[in-house]
């Protein structure tokens, strides 16, 4: 990567470039919301530079209507007018990439880099607006991308230190039970967000939440996520006696931050059953080997899902 100068007018025009590389289409152009959630990671990521990052991400709204003149869009978004969780999950966190890696070559302060990261997403916005899209609207839609975003990260992060405090220190759970609880929680908020309509393309989708987390903090890639799994014919039969201990510890903690969708909910379980997989068998000595470890998550969500899918439709 071409190395950012000194010049902060260079490193706007960098970020710039970067922010529209990644949203490109050959065919249709720039992908406006590829790019509004592209620019949501990098806000939620300079935020995090930060403590309190809620307070600050409020501050920043805040200076952000200063500088483009307007407050977002009020009112009750249409429906499916944003993309659904687990591709604001997988394009907010290419934002957030971005912004740790430029940040890496900023030669200034934090405050400094969050000014222009900040000023970068203005004229961003303006520039939409050029192309159509109404600046009130795009702000709007911005806010609701970084909260999402934001509210992902806290999730994984507090999920991952209720089952390690609550269920591992003081109920006495296996390193292997906690990936499981999370996993199949996962499973289950998918499936009821579905009503039990089996969709198998939802479920590797949310599944690559929790896979792409787990390669992000150092897990292997690899091919054997799936490995052991049970073929589609065979019966398959969810964890209940982990859920029935974690779900409601989940419910809460989501009622506590307004996390109330159950596809965000599937979501941020996913991605905290990923980090749970990254601290338990990351490294060069890890508790739980990766080769156990990740067909076992993978085979508590998928089973969790199947099988209350197939309790729906036994009582439909």
């Amino acid at each position: 990567m071409t190395t950012i100068l000194s010049d902060k007018a260079d490193f706007t025009r960098h970020m710039v470039r970067c922010l529209i590389g990644r949203c490109q289409n050959p065919v249709r152009g720039i992908d406006g919301m590829k790019l509004i959630q592209l620019m949501a990671g990098v806000m939620v990521e300079t935020v995090l530079l930060f403590d309190e990052s809620d307070r600050g991400l409020e501050s920043l709204y805040a200076r952000l209507a200063d500088m483009l003149a307007c407050e977002p869009q009020g009112g009750a978004l249409a429906e499916r007018v944003l993309p659904a969780p687990y591709l604001i999950d997988r394009d907010t966190e290419h934002g957030r990439a971005l912004a740790r890696r430029l940040f890496e070559e900023w030669p200034y302060c934090t405050h400094e880099f969050m000014d222009l990261s900040l000023f970068t997403v203005q004229q961003m916005v303006v520039a939409m607006e050029e192309d159509g899209q109404p600046r009130a609207e795009v702000f709007r839609l911005l806010i609701e991308c970084t909260n999402r975003c934001l509210a992902y990260e806290i999730a994984a992060q507090e999920l991952c230190d209720i089952v390690i405090d609550r269920k591992i220190g003081a109920e006495g759970w296996s390193l292997c039970e906690s990936i499981s609880g999370l996993s199949a929680v996962a499973g289950r908020c998918l499936a009821l967000s579905r009503h039990g309509h089996n969709l198998p393309e939802d479920l590797d989708k949310v599944a690559y939440v929790m896979t792409a987390e787990a390669v992000r903090l150092g897990i292997p890639a690899g091919t054997d996520w799936r490995f052991g799994l049970a073929a589609n014919d065979l019966p398959t039969s969810a964890p209940y006696e982990l859920i029935a201990a974690l779900e409601p510890v989940c419910r809460d903690f989501f009622a506590l931050i307004g996390l109330n969708g159950m596809v965000d909910q599937a979501v941020a379980c996913a991605k905290a059953s990923g980090r749970m997989l990254a601290l338990i068998s990351g490294g060069e000595r890890p508790e739980v080997e990766p080769v156990i470890a990740k067909p076992l998550a993978m085979a508590a969500m998928s089973d969790t899902y199947k099988t209350v899918c197939r309790e729906y439709a036994v009582r439909a």
